[in-house]
């Protein structure tokens, strides 16, 4: 077994007890942060098929991005356990769809990319020095989108940047019925009559 192979079964080791670790916790919040775990196993397990472009999305987007922000939403929501007890037995049906649904797609995984007969086989070697001047995805995909799609990109770019100056315009609506400090009133306030002295009865 090479340092891969065994690279690759580690990943996928943890990545489904992460899976698995996420549905069954009943704490919102320990299911976030091993839902973030199951993302950077993926990430590992991508990096190891050679699609960098594909993991370092994965990492930007969904572990820097949107788990983060499940994250907080969940910490500031407060969710409270819910007491409800559920019928178990109702379960099982819908249960043994999914699981046998998870075993078809697995064996099909196996059987169309022949796993098992490629794990037998005598491992090629690759030479990364020959590997050097090749073009790697992450090359070949910023080529293409900064020449053939840079009008797009550029658009893209533009109507992002239009819905976030959108969306601070409305946050930062005027409102007569709230008090906001007025620093000008302050700075020419007399000091002397700031402070009141009350003398109290003994």
């Amino acid at each position: 077994m090479n340092i891969e192979t065994l690279l690759i079964i580690t990943f996928s080791t943890f990545a489904l007890l992460s899976a698995l670790m996420v549905i069954t916790l009943t704490n919102a919040v320990h299911s976030v942060l091993f839902l973030i775990l199951v993302f950077c196993n993926t990430v590992g397990l991508l990096l190891l098929f050679g699609a960098e472009f594909l993991s370092f999305m994965l990492l930007i987007v969904y572990v820097g991005a949107i788990a983060v922000l499940f994250l907080f939403v969940v910490m500031m929501l407060n969710v409270k356990i819910s007491s409800i007890n559920l019928n178990l037995i109702s379960l099982i049906p819908l249960g043994i769809l999914v699981t046998f649904l998870f075993a078809y797609q697995f064996n099909l995984s196996i059987n169309e990319f022949h796993i098992i007969k490629s794990y037998f086989n005598q491992p090629e070697t690759i030479s990364w020095i020959d590997e050097i001047d090749n073009i790697s995805n992450i090359k070949a995909i910023g080529c293409v989108l900064y020449t053939d799609y840079s009008f797009l990109f550029l658009l893209s770019g533009l109507i992002l940047l239009v819905a976030m100056i959108g969306t601070i315009i409305l946050t930062m609506h005027q409102r007569i019925d709230v008090k906001k400090q007025k620093i000008e009133y302050q700075l020419v306030r007399n000091p002397a009559g700031v402070i009141k002295f009350i003398e109290l009865r003994k």
